[in-house]
């Protein structure tokens, strides 16, 4: 179910950019952590440890891009910021853009802290299966990024055992994660 929409893109083998831009990808905001409150989800911690390794190859800035998506909810991106300073990154090399609740807003708010900035060659760093449904966003704010995706599920020439096919939490997930994105696509393609 994910094949399709992870198999269009590919890690660039000498990526080139000036910034990197990091899409939430969703955080426990309450949990006691060893730095503070809150952590990443599974995808979100692939997504970070992914930006910090192209930040530390690349030394170019950092956006977090991640809000509250409820009222009730927290802003993602200053867990995220938290993350990656631990991990590392210099503080001046993040920086935060904590209004977006969804990835269209993450494309329309990054795009003004990319123009006030002057990054002209943005490094969009996301899941492989967010990865279309975000250029589709950030094409439509007017940005060309650059594709570097994260956390692939599936691979060309991915090997099956009998167990795959058994019910289990991570199929279930996987499915769901490929139903949310289909319906995504399909809303993107008819409101675009």
């Amino acid at each position: 179910m994910l094949r399709g929409i992870e198999s269009d893109f590919a890690i660039p083998q000498k990526p080139e950019g000036d910034v990197i831009l990091l899409l939430g990808g969703g955080a426990y905001e309450e949990v006691p952590d060893l730095s503070g409150v809150g952590a990443p989800s599974g995808d979100m911690l692939e997504r970070i440890v992914t930006a910090v390794r192209l930040q530390k190859k690349l030394n170019i800035p950092v956006i977090v891009s991640g809000g509250k998506v409820f009222k009730h909810k927290k802003a993602e991106a200053p867990i995220v910021m938290r993350f990656l300073i631990d991990l590392g990154l210099p503080a001046n090399k993040v920086i935060v853009e904590d209004k977006s609740r969804d990835t269209v807003e993450n494309a329309r708010y990054t795009s003004k802290i990319l123009k006030k900035n002057g990054y002209k060659k943005p490094l969009l760093v996301t899941s492989a299966y967010h990865m279309k449904r975000s250029i589709l966003s950030f094409e439509k704010a007017g940005i060309k990024v650059i594709p570097f995706p994260a956390g692939f599920k599936t691979w060309q020439n991915k090997r099956y055992g009998w167990e795959d096919y058994l019910p289990n939490v991570a199929a279930l997930e996987i499915a769901y994660i490929a139903m949310r994105e289909h319906i995504g696509l399909l809303f993107y393609k008819f409101s675009y």
